[in-house]
């Protein structure tokens, strides 16, 4: 569907700079313009690019309407923090939180008594 129109968005973006560059130019400034042997009149040619240039110039806007539409339909909305992994071989560090008491070291285990007395070696 999309490809269908962007086929039709190219089409119409040359239809358009055609009818534009077909328009007679109003200062004349680069002599180029239309003779007398028109097959219509400048007045009436003037109405048909003018009317043709608005109707290419609203099927345009509509095109890129739809394929924005269209491009956005299968996105859903993310935040960009939540697609964070930690990349791989590192550690994430752990952060204590503000609001939590801070652990304590655990204090080293007593050494435990021996079950029987041990005698002194003799010499």
């Amino acid at each position: 569907m999309i490809q269908l129109l962007l086929i039709i968005h190219v089409l119409l973006a040359l239809a358009l700079v055609i009818v534009v560059l077909l328009q007679r130019s109003e200062g004349g400034a680069l002599g180029i313009g239309g003779g007398g042997g028109n097959m219509m009149s400048s007045r009436a040619q003037a109405n048909f690019l003018t009317r043709a240039t608005a109707v290419i110039a609203a099927l345009f806007m509509l095109n890129c309407l739809i394929l924005a539409v269209l491009a956005g339909a299968d996105r859903k909305p993310s935040f960009i923090l939540d697609d964070r992994a930690p990349l791989p071989g590192s550690t994430v560090p752990v952060v204590p939180s503000p609001i939590a008491p801070p652990i304590a070291p655990a204090s080293p285990a007593a050494p435990q008594a021996p079950a029987a007395p041990i005698a002194p070696p003799t010499q």
